[in-house]
């Protein structure tokens, strides 16, 4: 008797569409933070705040050092993407911002289906997400 082979698991296509965007994001972002701290690394980029200051400036609260060396707070490193030591935030932001692109990508799959619990829930996520990268829940404290 010859056993037989269990049969492949299907994956529905919400979940593939998940996987593909969730690969991709990680991927980018994976090769942002590479690029940035390889350019940070070999001095191609300048920085903001001079490593050799790193020591001296590590040893205070995050308001001091904020204020020692004229650091961003909020979106403000947006504007410094060009120095090397805040380049690989950007990294951090596109691997941070992928799951919400990720049910961005499901939304077409839930509508075309009328499912619109799940089509619900995904902005509702998207949008939890969006307000907490807003800011204003810090600025309302």
């Amino acid at each position: 008797m010859t056993e037989r082979a269990p049969p492949a698991a299907v994956q529905p296509p919400e979940q593939l569409r998940y996987a593909q965007v969730l690969v991709w994001g990680m991927r980018v972002g994976l090769a942002v933070l590479l690029l940035s701290f390889a350019a940070y690394a070999l001095g191609l980029a300048e920085s903001h705040v001079a490593p050799a200051d790193l020591p001296q400036l590590w040893v205070h609260p995050v308001g001091r050092f904020v204020e020692l060396t004229g650091s961003p707070t909020g979106w403000g490193w947006l504007a410094l993407l060009h120095r090397g030591d805040i380049a690989g935030l950007l990294g951090i932001a596109i691997l941070a911002g992928t799951s919400a692109l990720c049910l961005l990508a499901l939304l077409p799959i839930y509508l075309a289906r009328r499912d619109r619990a799940f089509a619900a829930v995904c902005v509702a996520e998207i949008a939890v997400v969006a307000l907490a990268a807003s800011g204003w829940l810090q600025a309302a404290h």
